[in-house]
């Protein structure tokens, strides 16, 4: 049976980057807290790079920009297919 997802908040995450920082290893950590190593890496990763947890502030300058990209695009795909069926209607005027 899987196991169902679990959240964790800023705090916990927080208090296991500090004991890996002390110097407690990151595989007892993973072992006695029951987390993922992958987990438990990504919150080390996190905090010494942005400080941060949450993914928004984790992302690169070409993620945002990807981000963005995509949305415009989206954006100009629904103003085209607007304009598409306003020439459809004024078409049959």
């Amino acid at each position: 049976m899987p196991r169902q997802r679990r959240t964790f908040t800023a705090d916990f995450k927080k208090q296991m980057v500090q004991l890996y920082d002390n110097g407690k290893p990151r595989a007892a950590i993973a072992r006695e807290y029951e987390l993922s190593p992958s987990a438990l890496d990504r919150w080390i990763k996190q905090a010494q790079t942005s400080g941060s947890f949450a993914e928004k502030d984790n992302r690169t300058a070409e993620e945002n920009e990807l981000l963005a990209l995509r949305k415009e695009n989206e954006r100009l795909k629904i103003e085209n297919d607007i304009l598409k069926q306003a020439a459809l209607i004024m078409g049959r005027k």
